[in-house]
C-alpha cells in the first residue's frame, strides 16, 4: 500500500514522503496512529494544507529530543551487579534495566531509542547509543560495578 507519511519514522522516511509499505503495517499501525494517510489525490491536497502544522510538530519533537540527549549526557549511569572472579556478570545489563534507570530519573526513553553496541556482560565501562530522533545520536557511558 502506498501512503503519505505525516510524521518522521525511523528506517521508513520523513514527513511528506510517499512510501510503499505492507498493507497490514499501514492499516494496523500507520493509519491507526495517524502517522500516515492513504496515497490519494484528495489526501495529497489535504497534506499540503496541514504541512505547516506537521513541520511545527516535527521541530518540537526534534527540540525535545535534543533536550533529552543533553539530560542523558549529564547523568552518571551506574549499575551494581553480581560477578564472578573473572569479572563476568551473572547475566547481562539489558535495555529494560537501562530504560527503568532513566524512568527513575524522570527521563522517558523507548526501547527503539537505545542501541547497545556490545552486550554488557562484564564489569567496567561500556558504551551505548541513545537515538531519540532521526540524526540525533549520543554515545553514553555505562559503568558496571561489583556488589
Amino acid at each position: 500500500m502506498k501512503v503519505i507519511l505525516t510524521t518522521n519514522i525511523k528506517k521508513l522516511g520523513k514527513a511528506g514522503d510517499q512510501v510503499i509499505v505492507k498493507d497490514g503495517f499501514a492499516r494496523n499501525y500507520l493509519l491507526a496512529n495517524n502517522m500516515a494517510l492513504r496515497d490519494t489525490k484528495s489526501n495529497l491536497e489535504y497534506f499540503e494544507k496541514i504541512k505547516d502544522e506537521i513541520d511545527l510538530k516535527e521541530k518540537e519533537k526534534k527540540q525535545n529530543a535534543i533536550n533529552l540527549v543533553e539530560a542523558v549526557k549529564k547523568i552518571n549511569i551506574e549499575f551494581i551487579k553480581e560477578a564472578d572472579d573473572k569479572d563476568q556478570l551473572y547475566g547481562a545489563v539489558s535495555k529494560k534495566e537501562i530504560i527503568n534507570f532513566f524512568n527513575e530519573k524522570e527521563i522517558i526513553l523507548l526501547s527503539d531509542d537505545i542501541k547497545i553496541i556490545q552486550p554488557i556482560r562484564t564489569l567496567g565501562e561500556h558504551k551505548i547509543e541513545v537515538n531519540p530522533y532521526e540524526d540525533i545520536t549520543a554515545e553514553i557511558k555505562i559503568f558496571v560495578k561489583k556488589t
